[in-house]
């Protein structure tokens, strides 16, 4: 049986960490090979039955991938005789083969999140999240398997369109971030003060202004107690604006913006931070939020879905629309001893349930299903 991803979109951040843990687990047998096109900065596990590949067209274009796609790929699929072509990323323009069973996996939610498209300014932006809000649902109602990351995405396609095979299958945490342990030395970037963590990238779905307002509104002996540390690209309008705040409200000493910060640094920053915060407001399963829990330190966490469905009873959920309620909680954690060590208990019990290795089998199990359907003609 031949799989063959096409995994050219992976260039960045989450879309190759789900690439790297699913190879890393993934069960071979006899009978199944695979071919895998996707970046050459993406770096898969040496295994004989994985084949990977990268088009001599400059598919970092997403423009020219997407005509690679249409106009290249299915003439491979047909060669290769391929029983399944798989998308990780949701949108591929091609036409498979006739016998082909396709699955595709949806990813991202910010083209079909009203709030997401209303903060976008009248442009390019908006037109390309308009077309791949409609090419996402055509493509997810076309394939014959769709694979989704959280139980909230896929209640929101089952009501926009009707697909014929659907399955939930979250991500899961990568080892490394169990393997730390609390043993591990405080990296010399943390201040002197206990710190409260935000990792993500600086947009306005994800809240970091409010968040800043929220820590500027705490009390004064909790001011003096914790910083607060945001870690995530800095070369973005809302990260400017963010840098603004902190200037206005005189949080210079408190506030610390680290920028993009290897993994490694993210290990250490997890397991240090005395408090865990996640404020994003669009999201399909976020891999920082399931990486928060591996590390045994207290969580709170937007009130949106699908935070809630990760985080679960391990998190104490905020609105991350509303400062005051984010400083509201902020403040009603970081005052009670007893929560806090109850949060730190129940990341870990939750964390349990987002293993790679699960999550491996449990998608090649899926696939393989359709691929012998295709080799016995239904």
């Amino acid at each position: 049986m031949k799989i063959v991803f096409s995994a050219l979109s992976a260039h960045l951040g989450g879309g190759q960490t789900y690439l790297i843990n699913l190879f890393q687990f993934l069960p071979f047998g006899k009978d199944l090979e695979i071919r895998v096109f996707a970046p050459s900065s993406l770096k898969l596990r040496d295994h004989p039955r994985i084949r990977r590949d990268e088009p001599a067209w400059p598919t970092k274009n997403s423009i020219v991938r997407a005509l690679w796609e249409k106009w290249v790929l299915p003439g491979i699929l047909k060669a290769e005789k391929a029983d399944v072509p798989f998308c990780p990323g949701g949108v591929v323009g091609t036409r498979a083969p006739a016998a082909c069973k396709v699955a595709k996996m949806f990813w991202s939610m910010n083209p079909l999140d009203l709030r997401v498209q209303k903060s976008l300014s009248l442009g390019l932006q908006q037109l390309r999240n308009w077309l791949l809000n409609r090419i996402m649902l055509k493509s997810i109602s076309e394939a014959d398997l769709a694979i989704f990351i959280s139980n909230y995405a896929r209640s929101i396609i089952e009501s926009l369109t009707k697909a014929k095979e659907l399955v939930t299958i979250h991500h899961g945490i990568g080892s490394v971030f169990w393997a730390l342990g609390k043993s591990a030395v405080c990296p010399d970037f943390l201040p002197g003060k206990k710190c409260i963590s935000y990792v993500l990238r600086s947009d306005d779905y994800k809240h970091h202004f409010k968040v800043v307002s929220a820590c500027g509104e705490l009390s004064r002996e909790l001011c003096e107690r914790f910083s607060l540390i945001l870690v995530g690209e800095t070369n973005l309008p809302e990260a400017e604006r963010v840098k603004a705040l902190i200037a206005t409200l005189g949080l210079e000493d408190r506030a610390l913006l680290l920028g993009a910060t290897p993994c490694q640094g993210l290990l250490l920053l997890y397991h240090h931070a005395h408090l865990n915060l996640f404020a994003s407001s669009c999201d399909n399963c976020p891999n920082i939020l399931l990486d928060v829990l591996a590390s045994g330190r207290p969580m709170i966490c937007s009130n949106v879905m699908p935070m809630p469905e990760f985080g679960s009873d391990a998190a104490v959920c905020f609105s991350p629309f509303d400062s005051q309620d984010i400083g509201q909680v902020l403040t009603e954690v970081l005052t009670n001893p007893k929560l806090l060590k109850k949060l730190a208990v129940a990341t870990v019990a939750q964390s349990d349930k987002f293993e790679w290795e699960d999550t491996s089998r449990k998608k090649c199990s899926e696939l393989l299903v359709l691929a012998k359907l295709h080799k016995v003609g239904v």
